[in-house]
């Protein structure tokens, strides 16, 4: 049998043992690195009471399962969580159910967890609610008053984006809180005036009258300026006579704000066309929207008469 020197079984015995002594065990192979803003956390699939930590929550609810299917509502729904990431002024939830719309306790259903609690946050957890409703929605009764003094009673925040007006149409209060009724759209590069420029995020396409592409809301009843504050409108002497005739006051309000109660409505009608999203100016205003509805910022909301009243009143003589 042939024989080794000592030295040469030694070494590499001796490494072995040191690589062994380095190598990370499995688990802490695949130990993440802690987030920021997670703290303690819990062990993998359990809940984390600490979630999103000192940031601010939204819930992002696309509730089209009644109603039609706008094309561009799934990325819209990208946009806002990437621009909540981006700037750090809030993390996002995104749903295209109704389900956590609600103050109670959701508890799971099935053989596996029916009667048990399965992680799913509530309404007392976010700051504001973006809300994307079509068709009539499948919303209880006690939904429905929980959203409503999630804002009224609460102080918490609500934005709605393009076809909110006619989203929830058996819902008179849904009507009433967002501040109007859809009368009818057009598709037409309309010249937009900036009536609040120092609304948050207002001034994203400058001061001045600006064109934009989009499909245009017409609204009715409830909408009201004794109840509104309009950030941005079309300009009516610029639109197509066609269009202008639609309404014969003038008034084609595109984004709009008020107080409900303790909490914060926003409402923007544009949002048909994916283009329109990803526009940095759109994005821009919309997050500084986002920010007044979780109340990070404030904003002066009080209803103002219609600056083109007179000329309205001239333009049907």
């Amino acid at each position: 049998m042939k024989s080794f020197p000592a030295h040469l079984i030694v070494i590499p015995c001796i490494m072995a043992v040191l690589g062994w002594a380095q190598a990370p065990t499995p688990t802490q192979a695949r130990t993440p690195t802690q987030a920021p803003g997670r703290q303690g956390g819990a062990g993998r699939g359990g809940p984390n009471p600490n979630l999103w930590s000192g940031s601010k929550h939204l819930l992002v609810v696309a509730d089209v399962t009644t109603g039609y299917h706008h094309d561009a509502i799934n990325h819209q729904m990208a946009v806002i969580e990437r621009l909540g990431r981006e700037s750090k002024a809030y993390m996002t939830m995104l749903r295209t159910d109704s389900q956590l719309l609600t103050k109670d306790t959701i508890m799971g259903h099935g053989s596996r967890y029916n009667g048990r609690t399965v992680n799913a946050k509530s309404l007392d957890f976010f700051d504001a609610v973006f809300l994307m409703p079509s068709g009539a929605g499948n919303l209880t009764d006690k939904q429905k008053a929980d959203l409503l003094s999630f804002i009224r009673d609460d102080g918490k925040g609500i934005l709605v984006g393009h076809a909110a007006t006619v989203g929830y149409y058996e819902w008179p209060e849904f009507h009433d809180l967002i501040g109007g009724v859809m009368n009818g759209e057009f598709a037409e590069e309309a010249t937009v005036i900036v009536e609040d420029p120092k609304f948050p995020g207002a001034d994203a396409f400058g001061l001045a009258p600006f064109k934009f592409f989009e499909q245009h809301p017409i609204l009715k009843e409830p909408y009201s300026r004794e109840k509104e504050h309009v950030i941005l409108r079309l300009d009516p002497s610029k639109l197509s006579p066609q269009s202008r005739a639609r309404r014969p006051d003038g008034d084609f309000p595109i984004a709009w704000a008020r107080q409900y109660g303790k909490g914060r409505m926003y409402d923007i009608g544009w949002g048909e066309f994916e283009e329109t999203w990803d526009d940095p100016r759109f994005q821009q205003m919309i997050l500084g929207a986002i920010r007044w509805a979780l109340g990070t910022v404030e904003a002066d909301v009080s209803p103002q008469p219609f600056p083109g009243a007179e000329m309205a009143k001239q333009h049907s003589k």
